[in-house]
């Protein structure tokens, strides 16, 4: 209200419109997406299908939410509609993490309208005190962010205090420091799939560490600071700059040579 000085109701709306396009985003990743300049295709709907008839390690909650991430990225992969989440490249972490926790669990929109929110407020910190560019602070900024936010946004959704929000988003952030930003093939599909994973089941593991009051030992403002400090000491390589890490192995090197030589349509992912 006060950063965009409009009522309650008007922010609770706006809200409630984002989540309507994640949502309809997991579910037409669910579908199956098609699009030529990509690495990965449709693994989603495979996914719901062995999970479904019960040949994965059991989980529902977690299993669910690696669903609804790779549903959400491969849409994003395919130039669907996403909410950059923070950004395009990290937006599965966080509506994966919280719809797939909420449809789990049964709990109303409502209920992830307000978890979203404080998902938000964040983000307004990190991005007040650190980045959300890769660029600048390798795969910790975004998908290391996202992570952070739906710790916090967990805690809303099952009922916790602010103090325990801040503590899940402060263990999250924590176990995200350092990790680099390496894109296969030039593509944000791999390892960016995998981080989104890890990132919404940390938050989960830190949203429930946050619950049974983990001592969490470092604030979360000053672990944002640590984020930026880290951020800056990152090789440039290993910044979202495809001349470090996974980027240059010889798997990486063959697959982009490989859609170089294909047809490429007018817009690709970034």
């Amino acid at each position: 209200m006060a950063r965009g000085n409009i009522s309650a109701n008007e922010v609770l709306e706006k809200m409630r419109q984002i989540i309507h396009i994640m949502g309809s985003a997991i579910e037409s990743g669910l579908k199956g997406t098609t699009y030529t300049d990509r690495i990965l295709g449709a693994q989603s709907p495979q996914f719901k299908e062995r999970m479904d008839a019960g040949t994965l390690v059991g989980g529902d909650v977690n299993n669910r939410i690696i669903l609804y991430v790779s549903a959400m990225m491969e849409v994003k992969s395919s130039m669907g509609v996403i909410v950059a989440a923070p950004t395009a490249g990290s937006c599965g972490a966080l509506p994966g993490a919280l719809f797939g926790t909420a449809h789990s669990l049964g709990v109303s929109e409502e209920v992830l309208v307000k978890a979203m929110l404080s998902a938000g407020l964040i983000g307004v910190f990190i991005a007040a005190h650190a980045t959300f560019a890769a660029e600048v602070g390798g795969c910790m900024a975004e998908t290391g962010s996202g992570g952070g936010m739906a710790a916090a946004a967990l805690v809303e959704m099952k009922g916790g205090t602010v103090e325990q929000s801040i503590a899940a988003a402060s263990l999250a952030l924590q176990n995200s420091l350092g990790i680099i930003c390496d894109p296969i093939g030039n593509r944000v599909e791999a390892p960016c799939l995998g981080r989104n994973v890890m990132a919404a089941t940390n938050a989960v593991s830190c949203a429930n560490m946050a619950l049974a009051d983990y001592e969490k030992l470092v604030p979360l403002d000053e672990v944002i600071q640590t984020m930026k400090a880290v951020g800056d000491q990152i090789h440039h390589t290993l910044r979202c700059t495809n001349l470090g890490g996974l980027s240059v192995t010889p798997a990486a090197k063959k697959i982009e040579a490989m859609l170089e030589e294909q047809p490429q349509p007018f817009f690709k992912s970034c």
